[in-house]
């Protein structure tokens, strides 16, 4: 995971003394990496101790290792192609500009969700996805859709698969479930009390959770058994959780073609819906 990725997921939450110090990384990196602790206590009024106590509770023994993180961060970062501008939209904005601002936010939001999650973390997933004898989705608002969109895949692939955008039927539904289920709860926040709701009476009858939030500490990812991360800038784009739910998709799209791959009967099962759909299409 990128370290500047981390500090921007986490900033809410620090001590005002961190917070200082973490907006300094994420608005100057370049800068930072020319600065001694000591100048970027200076810089931002904070003491050389809070600088190496920041590094330390970011899991870097030292401020030069923090440095060194930031410098390979800088190196992967994903920059919107030649000619796209990525940023705020704004009123003022002209159609082009929104169109390349939205499209780079998209970009930027998949890209990052991608790199946060590990191959480890996913085959654990993709296991628990294999062995599951009932797979329940569960999310609220715009997450739903995303819970719909992997139910549907998944049944596809002949997955016995749980799954109503009615938060008291999912609730029910989750009442059901056993040790040898799963559940997939999905909240960009973590806070929605619906899904934290469902999750914990799914963790209460033994059902594996399985979370896909944002990087920050929050009520959903505290009940997990394991958490896929999704990355969005959510602070800069508020029109119905558009980049958060691109994250989310690109993240449940990866693990369905993951699950395709490793089935050998998965293109049957799919030609087969297929085939179903196609005899109710007009011709």
């Amino acid at each position: 995971m990128s370290v500047l990725t981390k500090i921007i997921a986490t900033l809410d939450t620090m001590a005002p003394a961190d917070r200082q110090i973490g907006q300094f990384i994420v608005d100057n990196p370049d800068e930072m990496l020319r600065l001694s602790s000591v100048a970027l206590g200076e810089q931002t009024g904070r003491s050389q101790s809070s600088v190496v106590k920041f590094a330390q509770k970011l899991g870097y023994p030292s401020y030069q290792q923090l440095k060194l993180a930031v410098s390979e961060a800088k190196a992967q970062q994903w920059q919107a192609p030649p000619g796209m501008v990525h940023g705020s939209i704004d009123r003022a904005d002209g159609y082009v500009a929104v169109q390349q601002k939205l499209v780079a936010g998209k970009l930027a939001a998949m890209q990052q969700t991608m790199s946060v999650n590990s191959e480890q973390t996913m085959e654990r997933v993709l296991d628990l996805l294999d062995r599951a004898e009932r797979i329940h989705l569960a999310g609220v608002s715009a997450s739903s859709l995303v819970a719909r969109d992997f139910a549907i895949k998944l049944m596809k692939l002949g997955r016995n698969v749980l799954h109503d955008s009615d938060s008291h039927v999912q609730l029910a539904s989750a009442a059901s479930l056993g040790t040898r289920d799963v559940m997939l709860a999905f909240s960009h926040s973590g806070t929605s009390i619906e899904t934290v709701r469902i999750a914990e009476l799914a963790k209460q009858r033994g059902a594996t959770v399985v979370v896909i939030s944002s990087l920050r500490d929050n009520p959903l990812s505290a009940i997990s058994d394991i958490v896929l991360h999704s990355v969005s800038d959510e602070d800069n784009v508020r029109s119905s959780s558009i980049t958060a739910r691109d994250a989310q998709l690109a993240l449940t799209d990866l693990l369905f073609i993951l699950l395709v791959q490793r089935e050998d009967d998965a293109n049957d099962h799919i030609h087969r819906s297929e085939a179903a759909v196609a005899a109710l299409k007009v011709r």
